[in-house]
């Protein structure tokens, strides 16, 4: 790892600005990035990231800002323009054509030329050589699609070196690669790396971060959190300065209260360190038992019943297999970083990815779920984090909106009739407070939070056993935040489960019976309520780190 860069960084971004209708970007965003180093940007959804790449990529024009390659002011106004300068970028899903061959996809647009015709031969030799220069050694000749993605991003990257590219930007790289892929990635990246390419490297996961990284710019709300050498910088540290909490995570002791709960379960005791965090979870599991096992009769006993048992449930590239039980009555908290496992997690339990590992148990019968229909008439409801793609269909009306889970549940030949859908919606209106002119009014006109709170409805009226939430307060008002969790809260009471994801920590701290830590695409530990507080939780989710 090269700590002593160079005292001129090959590519300089000063002071960049990006706005949006009623949303700023990026704001004043400064970033050098040298020769010889692997520089990873981090930051939660919405940091920056993204928009920061595309300035740098030509696809947006910053209001303000500059952008120096090797001390010159360039403005590309184009991802073409970008790489004519010497900036190339990777993405997550790779850009190229499966259906041609792999050396064809490499010198796409600059085939070599011999008598006036391609020069099939000299291509592909000079095609393994790029490749070779990697320590790829493939048949270039066959189709791309006949290899894993991990080798179709070498063939991406090796492009870069056909321009002689000076600096390769790998957008989330390794989202779909499982770990024998990543470590091949990352063999070619410190390749690269010792022949003086810079290196920008944009990703979620911490282990990844200090296997690879010489330099972290930290980002959050569009504005540059710092930039640090990652010698320098603990995981604890790193995931406090990408959310921002306020307790002093590379010191203070996580207060990990003693408690009794209605069955008079003891918790964990007090005057655990943080450096004990990443312990508690094996006292939190025998008090967990405690409260399943419904000591205290009535009520509280059908309170902790299990109702989904899911066992080494997992999908390549997604999520390392895991285990997770979520019982009658209980709301329980997954919490951790972005990019962490939780929206995975979540869509394997609703069928809306198929699991590659693992088993799903519901009331004690196994069941496999071929689609999310399956999991709809199981009793199983699920509001995306993505409402405007994945939630609300902007242009329908509240009360179309509203009864799509219901009429998918019954199936197209039993469509429900006007006037029951219209009862439903004028219910459920009522209910949750969701303002709005008429139930005939199109979604897409209604607030952030009103519409939260149609899509909440939605599976409400399938009458759900489990309500997976992810990101439910996201980006609404503090009124409508605090609206949706005391009616979620209220349905625990009645006995529903709830599966709650929230990036925000003393929201999930809060509400949650139990929370279950994710990092890193796998499940950090699980705890009963009161086992942590918001310093804790930074240590479970940076566990390993020796400097926590």
């Amino acid at each position: 790892m090269n700590s002593s860069a160079p005292a001129t960084p090959v590519l300089e971004l000063r002071g960049i600005s990006k706005a949006f209708t009623g949303v700023q970007a990026l704001n004043g965003v400064s970033l050098n990035l040298y020769p010889g180093e692997v520089h990873t940007l981090m930051g939660q959804n919405g940091a920056g990231k993204s928009t920061l790449i595309k300035v740098l990529t030509g696809v947006y024009t910053p209001e303000h800002g500059e952008i120096l390659l090797a001390g010159q002011s360039i403005q590309p106004q184009s991802t073409l323009d970008a790489q004519n300068h010497g900036i190339s970028t990777v993405y997550q899903e790779v850009n190229l054509c499966p259906n041609l061959s792999v050396a064809e996809n490499i010198f796409m647009g600059r085939y070599p030329r011999k008598f006036g015709r391609i020069d099939w031969a000299g291509m592909e030799k000079q095609a393994a050589e790029l490749l070779e220069r990697m320590q790829i050694r493939i048949d270039v000749t066959l189709p791309l699609a006949q290899y894993p993605l991990a080798i179709q991003q070498m063939v991406a990257i090796s492009r870069s070196l056909l321009v002689s590219a000076k600096v390769l930007i790998l957008d989330e790289p390794t989202s779909s690669l499982d770990e024998k892929e990543v470590d091949l990635l990352f063999s070619v990246l410190r390749g690269l790396r010792e022949q003086g390419m810079a290196i920008l490297f944009v990703t979620h996961f911490l282990d990844q971060t200090y296997a690879i990284s010489d330099r972290i710019t930290v980002m959050r709300n569009g504005e540059r959190e710092g930039e640090y050498l990652a010698a320098d910088l603990s995981r604890v540290e790193l995931v406090n300065k990408m959310i921002g909490a306020v307790a002093a995570a590379s010191s203070a002791p996580a207060r990990v209260a003693m408690q009794a709960d209605g069955a008079g379960a003891q918790r964990v005791a007090v005057g655990k360190t943080a450096s004990d965090a990443r312990d508690v979870s094996a006292t939190a599991a025998g008090a967990a038992g405690a409260e399943a096992a419904g000591e205290g009769g009535g009520a509280g006993q059908s309170r902790f019943q299990s109702f989904l048992r899911a066992v080494g449930l997992g999908r390549k590239g997604a999520l390392l297999p895991m285990d997770l039980e979520i019982r009658k009555g209980e709301l329980l908290g997954l919490a951790g970083l972005l990019g962490s496992g939780r929206t995975e997690a979540a869509r394997l339990l609703f069928g809306a990815d198929k699991a590659d590992t693992g088993s799903i148990t519901i009331d004690g019968k196994e069941r496999n779920f071929a689609s999310p229909r399956d999991a709809i008439a199981a009793g199983i409801g699920f509001c995306s984090e993505d409402r405007k793609h994945e939630g609300a269909i902007l242009d329908l009306s509240v009360r179309e909106n509203l009864i799509l889970a219901l009429q998918a549940r019954m199936g197209i030949m039993r469509a429900i009739p006007l006037k029951r859908q219209q009862q439903l919606a004028e219910e459920y209106v009522k209910a949750l407070g969701i303002k709005t002119a008429s139930i005939e009014t199109p979604i897409g006109s209604l607030s952030g939070g009103n519409q939260q709170k149609v899509l909440l409805a939605r599976w409400l009226v399938t009458d759900p056993k489990l309500l997976i939430l992810d990101e439910p307060t996201r980006g609404i008002d503090v009124r409508a935040k605090q609206e949706i969790m005391d009616y979620v809260a209220a349905l625990c009471k009645k006995g529903m489960s709830i599966l709650f994801i929230s990036s925000e920590l003393p929201e999930v701290l809060r509400v949650s019976d139990r929370i279950v830590v994710m990092r890193d695409r796998k499940q950090g530990g699980e705890y009963p309520r009161g086992a942590l507080d918001e310093t804790s939780v930074l240590h479970v989710i940076a566990a390993g780190d020796q400097h926590a």
